[in-house]
């Protein structure tokens, strides 16, 4: 049996993003884009230590020799584990006054794959990239507006990755060797205006779960693509979802408070918390970058 989800932390994040599962240290992280910070949450104390950052930050990667690498509107940065910043790897590869990076995270190689947003969102201008532990950057495909939900098969021969305006869930077939995507197509595709697809993740058993941003669900979908089940949350806005704890089995979310209504916000009043849940199935230990 599922149980519903509840709230582990009422921050009350603008725009919570990017959770990520440290297994050395069974601590969450995650960012809130707007503050900006990278935060770590201790869920057995219960506390938040937020690291502040000079300017946007879309998302990041725990590294294998400690610290992060984290993508910011300027570029690509290195931190230490205190989040301070260390040195610039990679020029932002776009216009800072229009676009930003967005969601990122490893794939099972510890190559830190990120995409990008258009913030008019008037063109299918964004892109998606991956960062090679020598530091190189490669641009892997564009025409989307906002890149998101990444995550990879347990095998790792498989890589979704949404474009959140589209509506849309591709699946692609991943080359290990060379970390390149191909022979895309669609996996999963929604037609309700709410029904916005975010950041994603991937359980051991194969299955796909994506947070509906504005729709208040995750969504489960089998490898096929099938529906295997929606999930509420007591928040309209989930972002993107990790699987943590001892044993993998918490689902982690968090959610955006950013541009809700009061009538909303009245309704579902932890609306930017994380939530969690007990799950039957464990995710999938998450790759550190090896640059």
């Amino acid at each position: 049996m599922i149980n519903a989800f509840s709230c582990m932390l009422d921050i009350r994040a603008s725009l919570g993003e990017c959770p990520l599962w440290s297994v050395a240290e069974q601590a969450l992280y995650w960012v809130d884009i707007n503050a900006p910070s990278l935060n770590r949450f201790d869920p057995l104390r219960g506390d938040n230590v937020a690291m502040p950052m000079p300017e946007s930050i879309g998302s990041y990667a725990l590294r294998k020799g400690g610290g992060f690498v984290v993508a910011l509107r300027s570029g690509l940065w290195l931190c230490d584990a205190r989040g301070k910043l260390q040195e610039k790897v990679v020029a932002a590869p776009y216009d800072p006054a229009i676009y930003r990076f967005n969601d990122g995270r490893c794939d099972p190689q510890g190559r830190f794959v990120v995409g990008t947003m258009n913030e008019k969102r008037d063109s299918d201008s964004a892109a998606l990239y991956r960062l090679d532990n020598d530091f190189t950057l490669t641009r892997l495909f564009g025409n989307m507006t906002i890149s998101n939900g990444l995550a990879w098969s347990p095998d790792g021969g498989t890589m979704y990755h949404a474009d959140t305006p589209a509506r849309t869930v591709r699946a692609f077939d991943y080359d290990a060797a060379t970390g390149a995507p191909s022979r895309g197509r669609t996996f999963a595709h929604w037609d309700g205006d709410t029904e916005r697809p975010d950041g994603g993740a991937t359980d051991s058993a194969g299955h796909y779960w994506c947070a509906l941003y504005g729709d208040g669900k995750l969504v489960q979908l089998a490898p096929d693509g099938k529906l295997v089940a929606l999930h509420p949350l007591p928040a309209m806005c989930p972002t993107m979802c990790a699987f943590g704890g001892a044993d993998l089995r918490t689902l982690y979310v968090t959610t955006a408070r950013q541009k809700r209504g009061e009538a909303e916000l009245a309704r579902f009043p932890h609306t930017g918390g994380i939530f969690s849940m007990r799950v039957d199935v464990p995710g999938i230990p998450e790759s550190h970058f090896q640059g």
